[in-house]
C-alpha cells in the first residue's frame, strides 16, 4: 500500500479514539477510495472496507479481488458467488475484534442499502451513525497533495470555460457549446463532469438542462461546468452575454459580485458555516433579490463533486484551514435571466484562496 493511505488510516484510528468508535465500515465509493485507493466495480456483491482500533481489511467478491490488490496490500476475506457473502463476512468481523452486540458503528452513508442491512444484522446489538464526524471528517481538510490537484484541475476548467466562450455564436445551441467544453476536457485529459448551460430564460433555472435552445444575439448566458482530473474535479459558474448587456443583467451581476466578494470576506478560520452564507444573502437582500436567491451558497469539494462542508443557513460546521468549498451565490429572475457567479476556494489561515485565474467579469460576445 503506497502513501498517502497508511497514514490517512492512522489519522482515522485517532479519530474513531476521539469520537469513541469502534468500527468504520465503508462500502464502494470515494470513502473507499480515500482511505485505500481501492475504487473496485460496485454491484450487488457486497463489499466492505472495515477499520478497527487493531484491524483494517476488506470483504471482496474473488471475482474483484485481483483487480484490487494492485492497488492495496491491505488483507481481503474474500467470498464466491457459489458460497454467499455471510461466512466470510463472519471471518472479517472477528478479525476486527469489535463485540457484535456493543460496537459502536461508523457506517458509510453512500452505502447500498442492502449491504448496510446484511452489516446491521451481523451486528444485532451495535449503536451506529454515518461517517459525518469520523471520515467526512478528515476528508473535509485537504492536504498539500490535494491542494494541488484540486488546483491543476481548477485551472484546467479555467480553459475550459474559454472554450465555452469560443463557441458562443448566434443560432448555436446549448448542446453543441456543451460539447465543445466536452471536447476540450476529453482533449486535454480530463473527463467531463457536468456541462450546465443556459441561453436566455434557461439561466433563470439553477439546474437547467442543457437541451436544444439556440444563442439569440443579445441573450445572457449562464455556464456552470466542472471535470474530473487527476481524480479530482472542478466546477466553476461564469455568464457572458451576446452584445451590450442591460443596465439590468449590469445591475444584477454586480450585485452577486458583491455578494460573492461579501462571503469571501467572512470565510475564515472558526467562522460558522452559516455566517458565510448569511453574508452572501444579506447583500441580495439588501439589493431587494432575496426572493431569486434561490439555494446554498456553497459546497464542499474534494474527491465528490458535492462533499462537506456545506454553506447553507443552517449549518453549525465551524470552518478549519484546509477545507475546500464553493462560495456561488446567485440571482433568477424568471422569463428573464438568471446570474451565478461561483467560486471554488481553499481555507487558509488569513482567508480563502481562489483555485480559479478567471475573472467573474461578464464575458461580452
Amino acid at each position: 500500500m503506497t502513501a498517502p493511505y497508511p497514514a490517512r488510516i492512522e489519522k482515522l484510528r485517532r479519530r474513531m479514539e476521539e469520537t469513541g468508535t469502534d468500527l468504520v465500515a465503508v462500502g464502494p465509493s470515494s470513502h473507499m477510495a480515500y482511505l485505500t485507493g481501492v475504487d473496485p466495480h460496485g454491484d450487488e456483491r457486497p463489499v466492505f472496507f472495515m477499520v478497527s482500533k487493531s484491524y483494517a481489511g476488506f470483504l471482496m467478491p474473488v471475482l474483484n479481488a485481483d483487480a484490487a490488490r494492485q492497488a492495496t496490500d491491505l488483507p481481503m476475506v474474500t467470498w464466491a458467488d457459489s458460497d454467499g457473502p455471510d461466512a466470510a463476512l463472519g471471518e472479517l468481523l472477528a478479525a476486527t475484534g469489535v463485540d457484535r452486540n456493543a460496537a459502536s458503528i461508523v457506517l458509510d452513508e453512500m452505502m447500498r442499502a442492502d449491504f448496510a442491512l446484511l452489516l446491521l444484522d451481523a451486528l444485532p446489538g451495535a449503536r451506529r451513525r454515518f461517517a459525518g464526524d469520523t471520515v467526512s471528517h478528515l476528508r473535509a481538510r485537504k492536504d498539500g497533495a490535494e491542494y494541488l490537484l484540486l488546483k491543476e484541475s481548477a485551472r484546467l476548467n479555467d480553459r475550459a470555460m474559454q472554450a465555452g466562450y469560443a463557441a458562443l455564436r448566434p443560432g448555436v445551441t446549448e448542446l453543441e457549446v456543451a460539447g465543445a467544453i466536452r471536447d476540450f476536457f476529453r482533449e486535454n485529459g480530463a473527463t467531463p463532469l457536468f456541462t450546465l448551460v443556459c441561453f436566455g430564460a434557461n439561466g433563470a433555472f439553477p439546474h437547467h438542462h442543457t437541451g436544444g435552445t439556440a444563442l439569440k444575439e443579445t441573450d445572457a448566458v449562464l455556464l456552470d461546468i466542472g471535470g474530473k482530473l487527476g481524480g479530482y474535479p472542478s466546477d466553476m459558474t461564469r455568464v457572458a452575454h451576446m452584445g451590450s448587456p442591460s443596465g439590468e443583467f449590469t445591475n444584477v451581476h454586480a450585485v452577486v459580485n458583491r455578494a460573492v466578494e461579501a462571503a469571501l470576506a467572512a470565510a475564515r478560520p472558526g467562522v460558522r458555516a452559516s455566517a458565510v452564507d448569511a453574508a452572501a444573502r444579506s447583500v441580495i437582500e439588501a439589493a431587494g433579490y432575496g426572493e431569486y436567491f434561490l439555494h446554498r451558497t456553497g459546497h464542499g469539494l474534494g474527491l465528490d463533486t458535492h462533499e462537506p462542508p456545506y454553506i447553507t443557513g443552517t449549518s453549525d460546521t465551524i470552518l478549519e484551514e484546509g477545507m475546500v468549498f464553493s462560495i456561488e451565490p446567485g440571482i433568477y429572475l424568471p422569463d428573464r435571466f438568471g446570474i451565478r457567479l461561483e467560486e471554488i476556494v481553499i481555507l487558509r489561515a488569513d482567508g480563502p484562496e481562489i483555485l480559479s485565474a478567471l475573472p467573474r467579469g461578464c464575458h461580452e460576445r
